[in-house]
């Protein structure tokens, strides 16, 4: 606290050094750098710290006690005695601040923000009441005392070696995925992974071919760059090839979002094919792959490539925890140092002791049992909500593809989306729509479900109040 206050005092340049110290004190707290009930510095300190006599020190506090602004204690000490009210700014911008066309473009997405609490039927969060939390902190601990200081400066911005052997590792045995450790780039997000392709392939006006609907974050990340964004639309399976070329085409080929369609192989070689031909880049976005429930997960997009033409992302927020902030991206060879040098610009590296402890993690083998536990237990989730919508909503949704993922997408086959939606709000419900992850003007209305956070009782709990939900509106629309 005395480093804070011996800048307010040097600011202090008029009047003598007690009423110095007593207008420093009385800005601190004006400005709530001081707190009620907040404990100052001894006399004897403050003296000390601010290069005062004691008896200059023990004025200024005796002359702020009698303001109201202290009291003091005998044999405890000086304390804040008061909290101020809150300044009313006495300027206010009379106009918005001039953004740039990019920045506008952002601005107009509405943002993105995920919700700190799950609740019925937040989609996309994994369940962390099941995560092994006592695995993780002997991992922490262990890794914090063998590497010690090594882990407390900068990093490679390709990121910790020994994580990305890991990843390789896993990718290959679980996602057919043809990768040596040196083509992983370990990123803070797949977010930070589309902005940055976005940076180093795009230039304002190059096209960019989306699915259709398909994740904003892709769209967001690709328009911020200026590029003129295409949706693609989808049938069983999955994207519909297109006459013309992109600089980009963004896929979930796994498990499309949000409809959950798996892209056949026939369509993944034809899109091959594409690129190929059309020297175009293929970005695979293999967001929860790891959560198939009925079957295997189809191997990865770019264990098919043989042109180098296929780059494949995924994040550790979905299969582990969000705030991990970790992400991978396997990208040809010919991209690593360029994307290495890009990715050193925009944020370094990303933070060296989180890589450690999860490299350590998965290398003994934890990431794996982890997930094996996990997809016993969204499944059983998932089967309850089929089995709810099926039994109390089925007049009012349809799930859509069934197959994995950590969310259900539903079409709304009567009523209002975006009227239910706000409605479901009031009632404590989270309906994330489906209709905004459209661009044209033909759009499926529903929502995604989220599942896999909510208990068997939460997710019952969510059915009941979007049962009454609709029951209300179906009366009220008689």
């Amino acid at each position: 606290m005395s480093t804070p206050l011996l800048q307010l005092f040097h600011h202090q340049a008029s009047g003598g050094l007690r009423e110095r110290l007593c207008a420093t004190l009385r800005l601190a707290i004006a400005n709530h750098h001081l707190s009620v009930d907040q404990k100052l510095p001894s006399t004897r300190q403050m003296a000390s710290d601010l290069n005062l006599s004691r008896v200059t020190v023990e004025a200024a506090y005796a002359q702020l006690e009698s303001e109201g602004y202290l009291r003091r204690e005998i044999g405890r000490g000086s304390f804040v005695a008061i909290t101020m009210p809150n300044k009313a700014r006495s300027t206010a911008l009379t106009q918005l601040p001039h953004f740039s066309l990019r920045g506008n473009r952002v601005l107009a997405t509405g943002g993105c923000q995920d919700p700190l609490f799950p609740q019925a039927f937040a989609a996309g969060s994994p369940e962390l009441r099941a995560f092994p939390q006592q695995i993780w902190r002997r991992i922490s601990a262990t890794v914090q005392r063998s590497l010690g200081s090594a882990v407390m400066g900068y990093g490679d911005p390709l990121g910790y070696q020994p994580l990305r052997h890991a990843v390789a590792d896993y990718l290959a045995l679980s996602r057919g995925i043809h990768c040596q450790p040196e083509q992983v780039i370990i990123l803070t997000s797949s977010q930070q992974a589309l902005q940055l392709l976005a940076l180093m392939f795009l230039d304002p006006g190059d096209e960019v071919w989306l699915e259709e609907p398909g994740y904003p974050g892709a769209r967001n990340a690709f328009l911020a760059a200026g590029a003129n964004c295409r949706g693609i639309a989808l049938d069983q399976e999955g994207a519909k090839l297109q006459a013309g070329a992109a600089k980009l085409m963004y896929l979930t080929p796994a498990h499309h979002y949000p409809t959950g369609v798996t892209m056949s192989l026939a369509r993944r070689l034809a899109w091959l094919d594409w690129a190929r031909r059309h020297r175009s880049w293929l970005i695979e976005d293999d967001y929860d792959s790891e959560f198939h429930y009925d079957e295997r997960p189809t191997p990865a997009l770019q264990g098919l490539d043989s042109h180098s033409r296929v780059i494949t992302l995924g994040t550790f927020s979905k299969s582990l925890f969000p705030s991990l902030r970790l992400a991978w991206m396997v990208v040809p060879p010919e991209l690593v140092i360029p994307l290495g040098q890009a990715r050193s610009v925009m944020d370094g590296h990303s933070a060296l002791l989180p890589q450690a402890i999860t490299a350590e993690f998965m290398q003994q083998g934890h990431f794996t049992s982890h997930l094996r536990l996990m997809r016993q237990l969204y499944r059983s989730r998932r089967d309850l909500l089929i089995e709810q919508i099926e039994q109390r909503l089925a007049p009012w949704i349809t799930p859509m593809a069934r197959t994995g993922g950590l969310q259900m997408a539903v079409s709304l086959k009567q009523g209002d989306e975006a009227r239910l939606t706000k409605l479901a709000a009031q009632a404590g419900l989270q309906l994330p729509r489906l209709s905004p992850l459209y661009t044209s003007d033909i759009r499926q209305p529903g929502w995604l479900l989220g599942f896999s956070a909510l208990t068997p009782g939460e997710i019952v709990s969510g059915c009941d109040k979007l049962a009454k939900l609709f029951a209300a509106d179906a009366q009220s629309a008689r």
